[in-house]
């Protein structure tokens, strides 16, 4: 574990809901990207634009694939549902196109 309280609760609700070593590895890489990319605010203290950008960002900056995007954005609504229980709402997030 590491020395982040943080990181280490949300590790304890992924274990709690049963999920996959894996998923829970994934869920946290993409939320370390989304509080760096953010220049290390924490989540509690952002929300449903600052996902909308980070998604944003993938999607038109950095070429991520279609599922890709969908797995960081699966990840950061766990964080906001679970973790935070915080309603995002509509992020009228609109996914790379696939070729």
């Amino acid at each position: 574990m590491s020395n982040s309280p943080f990181l280490n609760n949300i590790r304890r609700e992924i274990r709690l809901r049963g999920y996959s070593l894996r998923t829970e590895k994934t869920y946290i890489q993409w939320i370390k990207r989304y509080i760096y990319c953010h220049r290390l605010s924490h989540p509690e203290e952002m929300g449903t634009n600052e996902v909308r950008q980070f998604l944003s960002w993938l999607a038109n900056e950095q070429s991520f694939a279609v599922n890709t995007q969908k797995t960081a954005l699966n990840a950061l609504t766990f964080l906001y549902h679970k973790v935070l229980k915080v309603e995002l709402g509509d992020l009228g997030i609109h996914h790379a196109k696939q070729y």
